[in-house]
């Protein structure tokens, strides 16, 4: 009975003994593996990788947001003509001075910075107020249309109609989801010199996209 104990032993030794040794060489195959993967992955630049793995935005891809907005012109188009009062005027024109050429995506963009001003305490409390701030003195305004000395004219009936419609729609309500609370924002062919002093939160078509620090008792 002992011998037969002892065979079983030892079978069971040789058993977990080849099992141990195979799990080992396989770690190790993984390992060498995953550090070349490694090794590969770091020669990629970063801003590449994270293009690589990140999913595109739903107003990116098209795909429905939650307010039922689509970033496109199709689903602008398929909207009726909109209108409004002195507000959606004065937004509808910045839209198209400041906005006309970029994607739907980036005419909402555009229009969130202008609708967070008005809901900061550092900026006037109207849509109007705030688009005309500093109007009257040549390129001292906040929106150079205002203030360029050049006529604003609309001359693009199809833009004016697709600017007005993201107008109403910003006006009525549609969550600003786009540019992280941004209040300020400026073409890729300028660089002033607050850009370097508040954080950029979003980069959209042709603009960079920044948030101004809240001001507080302390600071």
């Amino acid at each position: 009975m002992k011998a037969i104990y002892a065979a079983i032993f030892a079978a069971t030794f040789c058993i977990a003994a080849t099992s141990a040794a195979a799990d080992e060489l396989l770690a190790n195959r993984l390992g060498a593996i995953l550090g070349q993967e490694r090794d590969a992955l770091s020669a990629v630049p970063e801003s590449r990788a994270n293009t690589l793995t990140s999913l595109p935005p739903a107003q990116e891809s098209d795909v429905v947001t939650r307010s039922g907005i689509v970033y496109n012109r199709d689903f602008l188009s398929a909207l009726p003509v909109a209108d409004g009062g002195e507000n959606w005027q004065c937004l509808a024109e910045a839209l198209y001075f400041e906005a006309r050429g970029e994607s739907v995506r980036g005419m909402f963009a555009v229009g969130e910075v202008i609708l967070n001003r008005v809901d900061s305490n550092a900026y006037p409390d109207t849509l109007c107020a705030v688009i005309n701030q500093g109007t009257g003195r040549k390129y001292a305004c906040q929106f150079t249309y205002t203030c360029d000395g050049r006529p604003e004219t609309i001359g693009e009936p199809r833009s004016w109609e697709r600017v007005g419609k993201v107008a109403r729609i910003l006006i009525d309500g549609a969550p600003r989801a786009l540019t992280g609370g941004a209040t300020h924002y400026h073409t890729k062919a300028v660089n002033p010199s607050w850009a370097q002093r508040y954080p950029r939160v979003a980069e959209i078509g042709f603009h960079y996209f920044y948030r101004q620090p809240v001001r507080t008792a302390s600071n």
